[in-house]
């Protein structure tokens, strides 16, 4: 058995590039950048109005004059034309170019409009209400990096660079198992013997948060047909992620056959609780990584959120930051494993404090809906004091 930080160092050092893809836009939501996107053209492109008003040349108010003959009006989209006349006015739409001559923007509520005529009520700053061209950045200037993980916003910056396709890091193809002869399916009336299968359907719901859609399996406890089945996935997937059969029962075969298909076992038993059996490693031929998560709701769930996601942000080059939690109550540590323990999140006084779910053991799976997240508790000391700092793995979208 190893530590807890020594297994997290041998998944997250086995992290891998799966290349890149060229994907629509429309599909780039939640994507990694493979790419640096670079400006084509100034932002804005040109000097933009950011009120409805009139376009005016400053110049004739410094001179003393309140009040323009109107020019015309100016809507968003349409060619500039230029104010003829600097004592004259433009009406102008929000989003449109301003016009040559004209240097100054004055909101409609500041003007007062009688007979083709603009009279000030304010006095504007030189320059006001006009988003300059360039301002943001120039043409041939970095937009967005690479690594970059592609939110709303930038959904937008790519569409606004004419990015109709995006290059993206590619994601993994992932088998999700399911192993046991107890489990049936959801739609299934199980026998007073067996239960429904739930934590691939836990894996599956997590993957997809991570735009990842697996395909799923499911191995009876037989080995001769899991060493089929296996020898099969093994080869088509890139990754694979198992729930159940790595403890020490008669019929927890997978360690057994993953080794008999030539998959390299990093290691076998970690010192955390829950998850104690977790198996992981990698065949070294096609270079298929093998997550093997004990079966127990809490333990599949602990491990992928642990493991697996910080090994899937270090393979995409993701930022893997620490966050931090202050205890709302003093926890005792007894023994030598790393406790992951489940805990409610809340902030108060721009403090995030945690206080401790009450579970029944890792086969625990309602607990989880009350869970924000598991706080990681090492055995290098025997008691954590309410008010403590502690690293917390959050489990959901918490605001």
């Amino acid at each position: 058995m190893i530590s807890f930080k020594e297994a997290h160092k041998k998944v997250v050092d086995n992290k891998q590039d799966f290349g890149t893809e060229l994907i629509p836009l429309k599909l780039a939501m939640g994507r990694v950048l493979a790419e640096e996107v670079i400006a084509d053209r100034d932002f804005p492109p040109f000097n933009r109005a950011t009120k409805d008003g009139i376009a005016i040349n400053y110049e004739s108010i410094a001179s003393g004059q309140t009040t323009f003959k109107i020019e015309g009006v100016l809507p968003a989209g349409v060619a500039p034309k230029p104010l003829s006349n600097t004592e004259h006015a433009i009406e102008i739409m929000t989003g449109a170019v301003v016009p040559d001559n004209a240097n100054t923007v004055v909101m409609y509520e500041h003007v007062v409009i009688e007979n083709g005529w603009a009279t000030l009520i304010h006095n504007p700053t030189k320059g006001q209400d006009i988003h300059r061209q360039g301002s943001d950045r120039r043409m041939g200037e970095t937009v967005l990096e690479s690594n970059t993980k592609i939110t709303a916003a930038e959904i937008g910056i790519l569409a606004s660079v004419g990015k109709s396709t995006v290059l993206v890091k590619r994601l993994p193809r992932i088998a999700i198992i399911s192993t046991g002869n107890e489990l049936v399916e959801v739609g299934e009336q199980p026998l007073p013997h067996q239960i429904r299968k739930s934590n691939i359907h836990t894996l599956f719901g997590a993957l997809s948060q991570e735009g990842i859609v697996p395909k799923e399996f499911h191995l009876v406890d037989d080995k001769e047909i899991i060493r089929k089945e296996l020898a099969n996935i093994l080869y088509n997937f890139e990754v694979v992620l198992l729930s159940g059969g790595v403890s020490k029962g008669k019929y927890d075969y997978i360690p057994d056959v993953l080794e008999e298909l030539g998959v390299e076992k990093e290691f076998h038993r970690v010192l955390q609780k829950p998850g104690k059996p977790f198996w992981f490693g990698k065949q070294p031929i096609i270079g298929t990584l093998v997550f093997s998560f004990p079966g127990n709701p809490a333990s599949t769930f602990a491990s992928y959120q642990v493991y697996f996601k910080d090994w899937l942000k270090c393979s995409l080059n993701l930022p893997n930051p620490t966050i931090n939690v202050i205890l709302e109550e003093g926890i005792p540590v007894k023994g030598d494993l790393t406790l992951l323990l489940r805990v409610r999140l809340k902030c108060t006084d721009g403090q995030l404090l945690v206080s401790q779910v009450r579970d029944n053991g890792s086969g625990d799976l309602t607990s989880l809906a009350l869970t924000d997240g598991f706080i990681v508790l090492d055995p290098d000391q025997e008691f954590y004091e309410a008010g403590e700092s502690v690293s917390f793995v959050p489990t959901r979208q918490l605001w």
